[in-house]
């Protein structure tokens, strides 16, 4: 037993939902019981969102050192304003708006890949320069924009059973299936071989530039599903729904246990870094922290979950 113990602690992925069920035990404790059903369950509707842009950043930073995807928030904007003006609340056009968010993520991911590939700029500033033109592409196209999501797709980004939200239950399942691709797949392999050494991974055969091209449009196609998915659930689009997913993508990776050096990606450990996170918030909510003080314990709590994880190992 004491084996299983040591295995288990030596996961990086287990010291998020270790730190989850601290802050949420801190927090039943604080307001003597009540409300802890509820906090579980808000905490499963919005960190389904974190989640799923986390996968599509932890596929891109697992590729290596500088690979980082910053047009997400972008990226959101622009899927939940096209969606949302093409569907105008009808149920009938679901699947144009579907269409045409999933559409807005490939061009973005096509797009960003272009930059890095054909001019050589650095992924990092490459996608953070690509974040203001589809930024400012989404506010041309969605300025004034009020319209209300179908009603198919509100019910169902809000539906639950039990308390659980359905939508959580549906990315708990793509969370599974893209663990399966990562370390069951020849892809999920050649992105952790890329992030390990990319010339020994293109030595080895591996064609690095078309891997790299997959993962950045894999990770654009996820943020702009987020982007319709959260219209859905906000009651409708607006510009800035993307922004708090620019630091929170990387830190639920980072705290997850994915290598921030890259070639040793993880799964299982975004959702506990995501529900840790809003938890986190919920708690010092609770305390009555000013909002000042919450930015700094936030910051101090996640650097401790950080250093406890173990930090990187060095790659060889």
């Amino acid at each position: 037993m004491t084996a299983i113990a040591k295995s288990i602690f030596k996961q990086r992925w287990i010291w998020s939902y270790l730190g989850m069920i601290a802050v949420w035990l801190a927090t039943v404790t604080f307001t003597g019981g009540k409300g802890g059903a509820e906090i579980i369950t808000a905490a499963l509707s919005f960190a389904t969102f974190t989640v799923i842009v986390g996968i599509g950043q932890m596929f891109v930073i697992t590729t290596g050192p500088g690979n980082v995807d910053l047009s997400i928030p972008a990226t959101i904007a622009l899927s939940g304003a096209v969606a949302m003006k093409l569907m105008g609340g009808d149920n009938s056009m679901l699947l144009i708006g579907i269409a045409a968010s999933l559409a807005c993520g490939l061009a973005v991911g096509l797009f960003n890949y272009m930059l890095i590939r054909i001019l050589r700029i650095p992924p990092i500033i490459a996608t953070l320069s690509s974040s203001f033109l589809v930024l400012s592409t989404a506010i041309s196209y969605g300025r004034g924009l009020k319209v209300k999501p179908p009603q198919l797709l509100a019910d169902f980004t809000t539906m639950q059973i039990m308390h659980v939200p359905v939508l959580a239950i549906f990315v708990v399942a793509l969370a599974a299936f893209m663990a399966v691709v990562l370390n069951r797949t020849i892809y999920g392999r050649s992105v952790s071989a890329i992030g390990q050494n990319m010339r020994a991974a293109a030595l080895a055969g591996i064609n690095v530039e078309r891997i790299r091209f997959r993962t950045y449009v894999m990770s654009a196609v996820l943020a702009s599903i987020c982007g319709f998915l959260l219209a859905g659930f906000s009651g409708g689009a607006s510009l800035n729904m993307g922004e708090e997913y620019l630091l929170a993508s990387i830190a639920v990776v980072v705290i997850g246990g994915t290598s921030v050096a890259g070639g040793q990606g993880n799964v299982a450990g975004i959702w506990g870094a995501a529900i840790f996170m809003f938890l986190l918030v919920t708690m010092l909510n609770t305390f009555g922290t000013s909002a000042g003080i919450r930015l700094i314990m936030t910051g101090l709590i996640i650097v401790a979950i950080i250093t406890i994880a173990g930090g990187d190992k060095p790659q060889r």
